[in-house]
């Protein structure tokens, strides 16, 4: 007799899901996200300074998100695509984050309700001295809109 069954695919959430988190998801998803940059540092060097919002050229664009409340947005990666070879991204998420896929469109609107700032949400992150994608971090939001 099966009792219970365990949601296997993680899904992107809304703007609206994340506009309704609170005090202590943002908490937890910045405590989350200062671990993954710990983590990244690993493999490539992350820039200590933001820039312009990498909504131009071609570019691949993901969600880290919390398994254990998949509405926590922990960063939002912005990938060159020619940037190779891939990062070991299992390996980085670990068990308790999932990156998801999603279009230019989709990362433009998440990224607007977390930081409604225009310009400069983003990290670039480095391989072999090149500029190889971006990062957006949890940590970074102050608050909701």
């Amino acid at each position: 007799m099966i009792t219970g069954v365990l949601a296997t695919s993680i899904r992107l959430p809304s703007t609206e899901e994340v506009r309704k988190l609170d005090i202590s998801d943002l908490a937890i998803a910045s405590a989350l996200s200062d671990a993954l940059r710990d983590r990244m540092r690993e493999y490539v060097a992350i820039d200590p300074f933001t820039v312009v919002d990498p909504f131009d050229g071609d570019h691949t664009y993901s969600a880290v998100i919390d398994k254990e409340n998949p509405n926590r947005v922990v960063a939002i990666i912005v990938n060159k695509r020619d940037s190779l070879p891939q990062l070991p991204w299992s390996t980085i998420m670990g068990e308790r984050l999932a990156k998801i896929q999603m279009t230019k469109e989709e990362a433009k609107a998440l990224k607007h309700e977390m930081m409604p700032k225009e310009w400069g949400n983003f990290y670039p992150y480095r391989r072999n001295g090149r500029v190889a994608g971006y990062f957006m971090f949890a940590f970074q939001v102050c608050g909701q809109r």
